[in-house]
């Protein structure tokens, strides 16, 4: 019985610290591939697209150019697509985007740390900001289609 408590106990623990729809998005900084430090919190009355990603997810490399095209159609009108690799070593991430082509802001999550607030189970994982601050969306994976939902989540919190 004490271990089946001190079970419950760790898996109610594990759901208090998982983000929900909600909260407040949790506020980083890190280097673009540029080398310009970007804090989230800084982009306040931006909507953020904020994709997990790695270089060995095969779905990644279908959606990355759709994150692109994302980025360029809405960057004007206040919205913004990072996206952030996962791997602790950069360098398979720096090839990939290479080899795709994509000129949206990247980063990169070398400790993990971040993939860690944000509660990164799946490959890939977008996460939609709102201007506030506050997490709106988030979608785990990515399947053929799955852009209709980002623009419509997108264009719902443009009109806002």
């Amino acid at each position: 019985m004490k271990y089946l408590l001190l079970v419950i106990g760790f898996v109610f623990s594990l759901s208090a610290n998982a983000l929900s729809v909600g909260d407040m998005a949790p506020d980083f900084t890190l280097k673009n591939l540029e080398g310009k430090n970007q804090r989230l919190a800084e982009q306040k009355g931006q909507i953020i697209v904020l994709n997990f990603w790695a270089s060995w997810c095969g779905p990644c490399r279908k959606e990355m150019p759709i994150l692109e095209t994302l980025h360029n159609k809405y960057t004007d009108l206040g919205v913004a697509v990072w996206a952030v690799n996962v791997e602790q070593e950069s360098e398979a991430g720096r090839k990939f985007i290479a080899d795709i082509g994509v000129n949206l802001p990247i980063f990169f999550d070398e400790t993990n740390t971040i993939s860690a607030n944000y509660d990164v189970k799946a490959m890939p994982t977008t996460v939609v900001i709102d201007r506030d601050g506050k997490v709106r969306y988030v979608f785990k994976g990515y399947k053929s289609g799955y852009e209709k939902k980002y623009a419509k989540a997108i264009k719902k919190l443009i009109r806002e």
